[in-house]
Parts: C-alpha cells; sequence; structure tokens
C-alpha cells in the first residue's frame, strides 16, 4: 500500500476535495481520496443547501432528483418574528438528502476513477524528493488538504489555519412538513443567533432547522437552539417538543481566505483555505468552485513539466466587502433597529442584493400580510 504512487492525494472528500479531484481525473491523472470516515453519509457539518450556481457544477451533474428539494423563496423574519419574503425570477435554492448526497457522490467519484479510501485519517506527510509521502496511502507530486474548518493537513504542513468561525447545530425531523415548504424560513436574533442567524427548511425528507453563532476562542455554551425552535414554531408549523431524528453540528469559518494556502507542493481547498463567505457562510458552492480550480491548476502543471505553479491567487475573491459586513454583524447587531427597518425598501433591497445577486424582490404574499 505504501508504495502507490499517484499525481495527487487529496485529504477529505466534501465537496471542494471530490471536486478537485473530479477535475484531476477528468484529465487522466492518477489521484487519491483520502477521509477519516467510513461513511461519507456520518458525522456530517454541512447544512447541505444549495445555491442554484452550486447545482450547476460539473461534480453534481446527473443529480438524482430524489436527493434535492427546490425552494424558490427566503421568508426573512425581523426578531419581533415580523416577515418579508423575497424570491427571483427562475432563480431556486436547493435542501438536500444530505447524507444521501454525500454517498452518491462518492459513488461517482470512484466511477471516475477516483480512488476513494474511507476510514483513512490523515496524521502527516513526509517530504521527498519529488513530493510527498503519505505513511500508509502513497506517494504522489502534490498533496491538497480539503480537510475542513480544522484543517490537519495545514497544521502539519505550516500553512495557513482558519481563526475565526462561526458554530452551527442542526436539527432534522423526518417526515414533517412545514406550514410554508416553498420558502426557506431565517429569522434574525441577536438573543439566540447573535452573530448570524437561525434558520428552518424543508427537505426531501423533513425540516432541517439550524442555528449559528458567532464563536469565541473558550466559548463553551452551545447554541439554545430548542429555546430557538420553540419560539419560532408558531410561524413555521414545527411540532413542539419533537426530538430531533439527528443532530449535525460544526464550525464555519468567517474570516476569509487563509495565507498562506499554498506552499513547497501543498495546497489547501474549501473550508480549509477559508474559502467561505464571511456574512452568509456559504461554503458549498465556493468550495466547489475553489476545489475545481486548483484540480485543473494541478491538472496543468503535471501535464507540462515545464510549466510553472500559477500565481498564489485564491480561486474565489478575497470577501472584503462582505469582511467588512461580518465586523458590522459582529459589533453593531441590535434587534431593536431590524425590527423598525426589515420591510423597509433600502433593507429589502440590500437583502435582495445579497440572497440573489441582484435578481429579484419583494413577493407577494398571497396567505398573510407581512
Amino acid at each position: 500500500m505504501q508504495d502507490n504512487r499517484y499525481d495527487v492525494i487529496v485529504v477529505g472528500a466534501g465537496f471542494a476535495g471530490l471536486a478537485c479531484a473530479r477535475e484531476l481525473a477528468s484529465g487522466g491523472l492518477r489521484v487519491c481520496v483520502i477521509d477519516r470516515k467510513h461513511d461519507l453519509g456520518e458525522r456530517l457539518h454541512t447544512t447541505g443547501i444549495l445555491v442554484k450556481e452550486a447545482c450547476e457544477s460539473p461534480l453534481l451533474a446527473g443529480l438524482p432528483a430524489a436527493l434535492v428539494r427546490a425552494v424558490p423563496h427566503i421568508r426573512l423574519y425581523a426578531p419581533n418574528l415580523r416577515s418579508v419574503r423575497l424570491g427571483a425570477k427562475d432563480y431556486r435554492f436547493y435542501t438536500t438528502d444530505t447524507p444521501a448526497l454525500m454517498r452518491w457522490m462518492g459513488e461517482q467519484a470512484r466511477a471516475a476513477g477516483i480512488d476513494l479510501r474511507l476510514g483513512r485519517a490523515f496524521r502527516d506527510a513526509v517530504r521527498t524528493a519529488n513530493g510527498w509521502h503519505v505513511p500508509g496511502m502513497g506517494h504522489a507530486r502534490f498533496l491538497v488538504g480539503a480537510d475542513g474548518a480544522r484543517s490537519r493537513v495545514a497544521e502539519r504542513m505550516g500553512l495557513g489555519r482558519a481563526r475565526q468561525f462561526l458554530y452551527g447545530v442542526e436539527h432534522e425531523f423526518d417526515g414533517v412538513a412545514l406550514r410554508e415548504p416553498d420558502a426557506l424560513h431565517c429569522f434574525l436574533s441577536k438573543r439566540f443567533a447573535p452573530g448570524y442567524l437561525g434558520w428552518v427548511a424543508q427537505t426531501p425528507t423533513g425540516v432541517q432547522a439550524g442555528l449559528a453563532v458567532r464563536h469565541h476562542a473558550g466559548t463553551r455554551s452551545p447554541p439554545d437552539i430548542e429555546g430557538f425552535l420553540r419560539h419560532v414554531a408558531p410561524m413555521t408549523g414545527l411540532p413542539g417538543g419533537r426530538r430531533p431524528d439527528s443532530i449535525r453540528a460544526g464550525l464555519i469559518p468567517c474570516g476569509g481566505p487563509v495565507q498562506p494556502w499554498q506552499r513547497d507542493g501543498v495546497l489547501l481547498a474549501g473550508d480549509a483555505a477559508g474559502m467561505v463567505s464571511p456574512l452568509s457562510a456559504g461554503g458549498i458552492h465556493a468550495g466547489l468552485r475553489h476545489g475545481a480550480t486548483i484540480g485543473r491548476m494541478l491538472a496543468h502543471r503535471l501535464q507540462d513539466d515545464a510549466m510553472p505553479m500559477p500565481p498564489a491567487t485564491p480561486a474565489v475573491p478575497a470577501f472584503a466587502f462582505k469582511r467588512m459586513l461580518r465586523w458590522a454583524f459582529d459589533h453593531a447587531q441590535f434587534d431593536a433597529p431590524v425590527n423598525l427597518l426589515l420591510t423597509a425598501r433600502p433593507m429589502r433591497r440590500m437583502v435582495e442584493q445579497l440572497c440573489f445577486h441582484r435578481r429579484g424582490g419583494p413577493m407577494p404574499d398571497p396567505e398573510r400580510a407581512d
């Protein structure tokens, strides 16, 4: 096993890691992906909510319809639970059966010729004359760390590491239906979600409800998701007192791209590289883009040994504006102004810009007044 030779070893079989591996395999290169999980559908740390652009990624081509549910609207709630319904023509978000989605992506990776090895934790790598040796895995010209917010590759290889985080927890309820299933329900509340928000959405298998807060080193108390769910139950139709069928939780980088993110034949991708929107905490689309770009970059380099490595420029923007908004959200979040301004035209316009990329606007609500 230790004599196996690859062009690239990718650590982490999430969205970024598999997108990277898919590009490499498409270029005829030999790639191995390792992941410490024995089952890609277990111990998840992602909401699995996709934006429309993410569904256009080559990695998700042929995604079975049964694994996704289209959600065409956002209902945004002020702390006092007044709300506004937003949408855009031909734009959709998609909730997923996330465990099944991850397993499907693993199957697709193997079908593409990727050597996917589960139950294999990365511990270290040793520099060789022409690459890296990963004990127990083999040798590769390049090593890619796509192993999440607390990247072991970044730690062991001396690369930049994420230092700013949100902490999110999500409950899933199988077989439950929301009162308004075609909306992604988002709740602003400094009481329950300081530094971020709460959400409730219909999925292909039931309902997912989550809460994320700004994480500070040494903080031990988890988000009060039980209190949050009781608070929003009258608006969503969630059954009171029901225990969740599954729980997922984890850290979400929110400080922007790390530096350095590549050095000496080792590169970081996705969450490990900080490629997550500091404001919205959306990491799937950014991870897909960044992972695929890293894969194409390495494929070009490996196919032409005379070609130098491209400059260390991230494949997604540096999020300068969103980092500024993140600072403001951290230091100037107050419930009273949001209660007053949420339904005002300027606030609606700002939200639609952030949510729909300059598309869309307030949607008529036939059932109730905002």
